[in-house]
């Protein structure tokens, strides 16, 4: 945990807060220091940010399933990352 992380009380590799932010400033780098700070203030933004994480991590192992299996989860992760965009997206305006 950095001298910054203590300071403001907050550990970003806990709950896959540091991966969730870097998901979302990779979707919206111009806002990267918007997400960064709206972060610092709102757990549940956070947990938005890591929810995306998560779901473009099991986007990219979907072709590890069973084949009747791929399409319809692709489909179902695809729609689960553009919902979790926009709702930053909505969070950040």
């Amino acid at each position: 945990m950095s001298r910054f992380e203590r300071r403001i009380g907050m550990n970003w590799n806990s709950h896959g807060a540091k991966q969730g932010l870097e998901a979302a400033s990779r979707r919206f780098p111009l806002l990267s220091l918007k997400i960064r700070s709206r972060a610092l203030k709102d757990e549940t933004f956070r947990g938005i940010c890591a929810d995306l994480a998560d779901a473009e991590t099991a986007l990219a192992s979907v072709d590890r399933l069973p084949p009747h299996l791929r399409e319809e989860r692709r489909a179902e992760f695809e729609d689960m990352i553009e919902s979790l965009a926009l709702e930053i997206k909505q969070c950040l305006t």
